[in-house]
């Protein structure tokens, strides 16, 4: 689900991606003492720039209960909750988050959360800036559509190549996680179904044989989620229900070898994403 998809206005609008966790552990943190951490050293605070507040130091009356995560994949970690957090809008567009700041609300230390921040400017999704941290990226309705243009010029023909050669029996492997979609768009949860979305769409692409056509896939599909410069776009529970559907739908069009509507329902399915 690309996150500018849009049939209507959100009535009730379905929750944002999961909150930023408030902490971990600082056993968890490859023995690092955690940053703001009660009993923990010095507080982190806002930075002060130039004069200009920086984003990120607010925190939430309830906080997160900690994730359990084993050391080596705190970065991992982080870097999938700044992901959701981006997806769902809590990471807005145009605003400069600092690092240590950040990672006083994870309860870590200020580098895993610069790694993963790091990775993030690699795709593409923020940028650095220097002595301050890292600016959500602003992106235009324009990009999102050629964004959408390309992932169109290469999955649809894919799949119709695969819908003429791959067995029935081999779609059946699909099912589950196309049903993984119809039920995070049940629930609401951007977060689980973006995910879901990516995972349904890359394993089609993957029975091509071409990985390098499934990075790039990926890639594309990922920064199509990202929010517009004018903020997340809310989406009404049942458009995104709606789009879970098309994903079964498709699935079952590929097992009857049907390609008028494969390709009907591909086009159907990025266009209606922009």
């Amino acid at each position: 689900m690309e996150q500018a998809r849009t049939r209507g206005v959100a009535e009730p609008a379905y929750p944002a991606a999961a909150r930023i966790p408030a902490q971990m552990t600082r056993e968890q943190t490859r023995g690092e003492p955690a940053r703001g951490a009660q009993g923990g050293g010095e507080q982190v605070r806002g930075e002060q720039v130039r004069g200009e507040q920086v984003r990120g130091e607010h925190t939430h009356s309830e906080p997160a209960a900690p994730i359990p995560v084993q050391r080596h994949s705190v970065r991992g970690q982080i870097l999938e909750a700044l992901r959701a957090a981006l997806v769902g809008g809590e990471l807005e567009p145009g605003e400069v988050y600092s690092a240590p700041v950040l990672a006083a609300r994870f309860g870590v230390s200020a580098t895993p959360v610069r790694e993963a921040m790091q990775q993030l400017a690699h795709e593409g999704a923020v940028e650095v800036v220097p002595n301050r941290g890292f600016r959500v990226a602003e992106r235009s309705a324009r990009e999102l559509a050629e964004l959408i243009e390309i992932r169109s010029l290469l999955e649809v023909p894919v799949m119709l190549r695969l819908a003429r050669t791959v067995p029935a029996g081999q779609w059946a492997a699909l099912r589950p996680l196309a049903e993984a979609t119809v039920t995070a768009a049940a629930r609401g949860d951007i977060a689980a179904y973006v995910d879901a979305d990516r995972a349904f769409h890359g394993a089609i692409l993957t029975l091509s044989g071409n990985q390098q056509l499934v990075m790039v896939a990926d890639d594309l599909h990922r920064r199509s989620q990202w929010p517009l410069a004018t903020g997340p776009v809310h989406v009404r529970r049942a458009d995104l229900i709606a789009d879970a559907a098309e994903h079964t739908a498709l699935l079952d069009a590929l097992v009857a070898q049907d390609l008028t509507v494969v390709s009907s329902l591909v086009r159907e399915h990025f266009n209606g994403a922009q």
